[in-house]
């Protein structure tokens, strides 16, 4: 699509003023090939009708004032020399000053050859423009059109907080006819196209081009910095005294096949979801799914362990096992949340991270342990919400929080009963014995101080009703956030690692564990001997 055509279906209309047009290129190296380099300049300028390949300048879309630029393919392939890499940086710089969002339309072969190193060094500036606006807090969204490769992609493009492709398009560094001849591999069919990278976590999502404005304007929307607004209040309705169920119970309860998911959750709780996908490294794990949303019109990063609820879907997420590309989209979607000061909601529900060896050779405990240290130190409210089986590490690497929510008949532990009577007894017999050993149960965890709150369940578990289960992990989500959203960013820290560091202290703990076996006794006292109280 051409660049004017471009920007008159994502701007306002009469929104658009052009800034650097009388910038142009000039021909440094005074370079010939079949033809002199001032010669194809010209062509370009008399086909096109355009000064250079890319068009930067200020609009709207949708209202919200955005710097936009946008590449012409037809003007030498859209290639970035001297000049284009100029009017990208300054228009960069325009957008820090004016602290307002960038929009890119990439279309490009990649470096302007007719210029040589000058073009080379085009990378690095763009890529400093970048984040240097970055570093203001500001959005930077990026769209790829067939096709984009080179210095384009392997530069500013590839650093927009949300990396966006037309359907269809053929984008990498280096393209697959160059590969093929230069190492003789013939490439799979579609190796390069938009809908590769993001089954391979490579972009956040494929748009339409018809879908397109509308898509940028809400995440234009979603990604500003936010000052710090209060979250409606609403009290929790009070919890009735739950029945005590048995450990074992309980775990059933937890894994039933019809327990409600984190993706049926966020369907239920939130609104205009938009899921955002991939670790921009190796994959895009089904396991974990987030994304931007709204929670009772409060602006969320809302991010969930996936188990499925088809045999299909279970399949694809591994039954909510995550590898590590799982683990790094979560946590740059929390790092996204932290630069856009959005608050972060996890539903945790895994049995575990991934145990294989494919996971350990791709990196699994040192997902885990950034994920870790990422949260403990995230600028924003964090809210978790263990949904169903809390397995081990996997679970805790989404939910050191502020607040830890635990639904009723959910479980969160070290190991699984199964797990932990294959160690000590190596006789998976003695699960049921070991489940209630282990104090697994939202009860026995809020007694220990691990969760914060449990949170009631339709009577006879989740599964029989997915509408007021998913009402009442959001009324209690909200009230969490009411709770953490007026506090400062260095008290909520503070706050957050006093939590973790008293976590299990033995001075604290075994003072909590005397007091209550103090009120187990005089519970018992009492139940024996019911009047001897009285006067």
């Amino acid at each position: 699509m051409p660049s004017r055509a471009r920007i008159a279906t994502l701007a306002d209309p009469r929104t658009f003023r052009e800034l650097d047009r009388k910038l142009v290129s000039v021909d440094p190296l005074r370079f010939i090939d079949s033809k002199s380099y001032r010669e194809r300049l010209k062509e370009a300028r008399r086909e096109t009708g355009l000064r250079e390949a890319v068009t930067s300048g200020v609009c709207r879309i949708q209202g919200q004032r955005t710097a936009l630029v946008v590449f012409d393919f037809e003007f030498m392939g859209g290639t970035m020399g001297s000049t284009v890499g100029e009017k990208v940086a300054r228009a960069f710089e325009y957008a820090a000053k004016a602290r307002i969002p960038v929009v890119s339309v990439a279309a490009s072969g990649g470096a302007r050859v007719q210029e040589g190193m000058l073009s080379l060094m085009q990378m690095a500036k763009v890529a400093a423009a970048a984040s240097l606006h970055g570093r203001e807090g500001l959005a930077f969204l990026s769209v790829f059109t067939d096709p984009t490769f080179g210095g384009v992609t392997a530069s500013f493009a590839s650093l927009g907080d949300v990396l966006i492709a037309e359907p269809g398009a053929q984008i990498g560094f280096v393209g697959p006819r160059v590969i093929e001849q230069t190492t003789g591999v013939a490439l799979p069919e579609g190796s390069h196209s938009a809908e590769t990278l993001l089954r391979g976590g490579l972009i956040d999502m494929v748009a339409p081009r018809h879908e397109l404005r509308e898509t940028l304007a809400y995440l234009l929307s979603y990604l500003r910095r936010k000052k710090k607004g209060k979250v409606r209040s609403e009290t929790p309705p009070s919890a009735r005294r739950a029945r005590k169920l048995p450990a074992s119970q309980e775990v059933l309860l937890a894994r039933h096949a019809g327990r409600p998911t984190a993706r049926q959750c966020i369907a239920q709780m939130t609104t205009h979801f938009l899921e955002l996908h991939g670790d921009r490294q190796t994959g895009e794990d089904p396991a974990i799914v987030g994304g931007l949303a709204e929670l009772d019109g409060q602006a969320v990063v809302i991010i969930g362990q996936d188990r499925g609820s088809t045999p299909s879907e279970r399949e694809s997420s591994h039954g909510g096992m995550a590898y590590p590309e799982g683990y790094r989209k979560a946590l740059r979607l929390m790092q996204l949340a932290g630069k856009f000061q959005l608050p972060v909601v996890t539903l945790v529900d895994c049995p575990g991270a991934q145990p294989g060896y494919d996971a350990q050779q791709r990196g699994i405990a040192y997902a885990l342990a950034s994920n870790l240290a990422a949260m403990a130190v995230l600028p924003v409210p964090i809210v978790s919400v263990i949904i169903g089986e809390g397995g081990s590490g996997g679970a805790l690497a989404l939910a050191v929080a502020d607040r830890v929510l635990m639904l009723e008949h959910a479980i969160y532990s070290v190991i699984s009963p199964e797990g932990a009577a294959s160690v000590l007894y190596r006789d998976a017999g003695k699960a049921d014995a070991l489940a209630e050993a282990l104090k697994l149960t939202a009860r026995d965890l809020f007694s220990l101080g691990v969760i914060d709150t449990v949170v009631p369940e339709p009577e006879g578990g989740a599964h029989l009703d997915l509408a007021s289960t998913a009402a009442a992990i959001q009324v209690h989500v909200l009230d969490a956030l009411r709770a953490t959203s007026r506090v400062s960013a260095r008290r909520l820290l503070a706050r957050r690692y006093a939590k973790y560091r008293h976590v299990g202290k033995v001075g604290v703990f075994w003072r909590e564990t005397l007091r209550a076996g103090i009120r187990e006794g005089l519970e018992t006292v009492a139940n024996l001997f019911p009047h001897a109280t009285e006067p």
